[in-house]
């Protein structure tokens, strides 16, 4: 890592990642243990070490991890620790929503442009992520990445289902972020979702505006119903936000979302459709 990089790691780190590094320099220095010493119990360099209690490179989660194990002592600080960790890695714009989607009873979304980041492959997200503009860093890169994949839990979780439904632009399927392998790529794994039991996938065909009618022309938006049963309204265009709470509007943008979903393929022949452009040879 360079030291302009070192440098704006310390300025971007979160409370999160400064409480951690606090707290693993005193546990370390409580035991006795150098930098050099903890590295080698948990497989890291000292500069590793050194590196992460000043939070020119924050724990990762892997690190954490073995925090606990070696030098935790049964606290548990370092392991409730990740899920913040986690969310620092977030954009500023997108923070709030993170928690509120990871504990969500349902969620449902429209996209226009690109496959939702609650579906992305590692390959689809990093090609999304590190094609824009301005360009990233390779760590913030591969934090960024990191942080989208992790969002994938909320499919597996077990405590309380969360029932997501998908609908995508005809478009979206076609697009070809990083190559067309790493588009089949994510269109294989979008198609293994949609099998899922508690997901729905729905695909808003290319001549849908031929009806005359065309609902998703607003653009995209993801409802969710949170675990106080509140409904909300999540919107976002060039790294801005906006969460909606207020329940006229968000009764008008739900409706507007059943219509979409009325005029979407069944779910069905939208998995038929996205396995067909998977198996498509191209190039």
């Amino acid at each position: 890592m360079t030291a302009m990089a070192r440098a704006e790691n310390k300025v971007e780190a979160g409370g999160t990642a400064h409480l951690v590094a606090a707290l693993a320099k005193a546990l370390r220095e409580q035991q006795s243990l150098t930098q050099d010493e903890l590295g080698r119990r948990i497989g890291y360099t000292g500069s590793a070490i050194s590196a992460m209690e000043t939070c020119a490179q924050p724990a990762s989660d892997k690190m954490l991890v073995a925090l606990e194990e070696q030098i935790g002592g049964g606290l548990g600080v370092f392991e409730k620790a990740r899920k913040f960790m986690l969310l620092d890695k977030y954009p500023p714009q997108f923070k709030n929503f993170t928690l509120m989607e990871a504990e969500a009873v349902s969620l449902a979304s429209y996209e226009t442009f690109v496959v939702d980041g609650l579906f992305q492959t590692a390959e689809y997200a990093r090609a999304l992520i590190g094609g824009g503009y301005p360009k990233l860093s390779t760590e913030k890169l591969d934090q960024l990445v990191d942080a989208r994949v992790a969002r994938r839990s909320l499919l597996d979780r077990r405590d309380t289902t969360a029932m997501i439904e998908l609908i995508v632009e005809e478009s979206v399927l076609r697009r070809p972020f990083g190559g067309w392998p790493v588009l089949q790529g994510q269109l294989r794994s979008l198609a293994e979702d949609a099998e899922r039991d508690n997901v729905t996938v729905q695909v808003l065909p290319f001549d849908r505006g031929l009806r005359g009618t065309h609902a998703g022309a607003h653009g995209s938006m993801k409802l969710v119903t949170t675990k106080d049963h509140h409904h909300l309204v999540y919107l976002e265009i060039e790294d801005e936000s906006l969460l909606i709470s207020d329940p006229a509007r968000v009764t008008l943008l739900t409706h507007r979302y059943a219509k979409i979903r009325a005029q979407a393929m069944s779910p069905d022949d939208s998995l038929s459709l996205i396995q067909k452009l998977a198996g498509e040879e191209r190039t």
